[in-house]
């Protein structure tokens, strides 16, 4: 990146064909000025992060990426006024993609911080694709008629900014990842379209690679989810509302640190579960000194990531990675259930959407048909968690009422710890 900046800044030439003038980029002290004060404050809020706060900073980042892509075009269509077809519909295209990036991911960094609740309806789905279809035809139409005016540039700008509000709002927390994943590759369309708009193929291909990724990254994490694309972008990729399936009258068990860690010691086989309750505990090495304690008992451990756990795409994986956990350990949702019924202990630390059998069984359900790793079909179940609340789609767990289950509250840091001391002495 700094070769990129640099090399731009100072090798960049405009030679004038009549002339032979040869110019070269202005404005420096306001470039580095500007260059200077990105820099610190994006080294200080990411220094300063904590890894439970990962994923909003990650939507905050990738809008701060789209609001610049959506300022190009504005500045090129100001500045240049140009009259081609393809020139205009780039940079209109790019302005409409880069200001739904930046509305959405503002929305997504609320959502994940707990200030913006989730509004949906079948009106507004419908709302959002008339919106969406709108934009597309008015930038289609000022694109071929160039007499209509630099002005458009002002309502596309506004209705996109719209859209990408009313675009991530009905969306669930717990389909906030993929979201996140689809804003990404949104951004990076709309720096591929920069590349068009200026012919620089270094600016088109990093485009390319970061929209294509974010793009076939999402597609993997729709088919986890049994979802499709479309539900995503039309906005209808959230619960329709809450479960009718009541808890009421079902009892939980509860479990002591000493005996799970009996349990745990004179276990063949276990698989941890973990879940966004892991990073808020920062838990991840303790989990990685409890891991190599059951290992010392002669214990096999493994772990079972859920593609949608967590935040954000990957965020078991790089909390995990973190910790030093050896990668082979991480076994995908699909590679892990069959194992499932000969695993004599499954572990669950702070997950909840993704072990929730209601995504089976109970068809009002808002997660009714996402795959979930089936923790039900072990033979013992613990899990860990500070309390009973519900998970980020708002809904009872049924995994908690099930007669394998056992409850080991507390926070999951303090427990494990607990758990290596009674491993020890066991």
């Amino acid at each position: 990146m700094i070769v990129a900046i640099l090399g731009t800044i100072l090798l960049h030439e405009n030679v004038d064909h009549e002339t032979g003038e040869v110019t070269r980029i202005g404005n420096l002290p306001f470039i580095f000025g500007a260059i200077l004060i990105g820099t610190i404050v994006g080294y200080i809020a990411a220094m300063r992060v904590k890894m439970t706060a990962m994923p909003q900073m990650v939507s905050m980042f990738n809008g701060m990426g789209g609001a610049c892509a959506a300022l190009i075009a504005m500045v090129e269509m100001n500045t240049h006024h140009p009259q081609e077809f393809g020139h205009r519909f780039i940079i209109f295209l790019s302005l409409m993609i880069g200001t739904v990036s930046f509305a959405g991911s503002m929305v997504a960094f609320g959502k994940l911080e707990g200030k913006i609740k989730d509004y949906g309806s079948k009106v507004q789905q419908i709302t959002n694709n008339t919106i969406v279809f709108a934009i597309l035809g008015l930038i289609i139409g000022v694109s071929l008629i160039p007499a209509w005016g630099d002005f458009f540039i002002w309502i596309v700008f506004a209705a996109s900014l719209i859209y990408g509000i009313l675009f991530v709002l009905p969306i669930g927390g717990a389909d906030m990842p993929v979201v996140i994943s689809l804003l990404n590759s949104f951004t990076g369309i709309a720096a591929a379209l920069g590349g068009f708009l200026y012919d620089n193929q270094v600016m088109l291909t990093g485009g390319i690679l970061v929209g294509s990724a974010g793009t076939i990254l999402t597609v993997l994490m729709c088919k986890a989810m049994n979802r499709s694309l479309w539900n995503v972008i039309s906005g209808a990729f959230s619960a329709t509302g809450p479960s009718s399936k009541s808890m009421e009258g079902m009892s939980i068990s509860e479990i002591s640190v000493t005996d799970t860690a009996i349990m745990c010691a004179y276990a063949q086989r276990i698989v941890i579960v973990p879940g966004y309750g892991l990073a808020v505990a920062q838990a991840q090495h303790t989990c990685h000194e409890f891991e190599k304690a059951l290992e010392a008992k002669g214990v096999e451990v493994n772990f079972a990531i859920h593609p949608v756990a967590g935040r954000m795409p990957g965020h078991m994986n790089v909390l995990l990675a973190e910790a030093d956990v050896p990668y082979e350990k991480l076994k995908e949702m699909d590679e892990i259930n069959p194992q499932l019924p000969n695993t004599d202990v499954v572990i669950v630390i702070g997950a909840n959407d993704v072990v929730n059998p209601a995504a089976e069984t109970d068809p009002s359900s808002p997660i009714y048909g996402m795959p979930i790793i089936k923790a039900n079909t072990a033979k013992n179940i613990i899990v860990m968690k500070r309390s009973m609340a519900k998970g980020y789609a708002g809904i009872e767990n049924e995994l908690f009422y099930d007669k394998k289950t056992r409850m080991l509250f507390g926070d999951a840091k303090v427990t494990l710890e607990k758990l290596i001391a009674e491993l020890r002495n066991v």
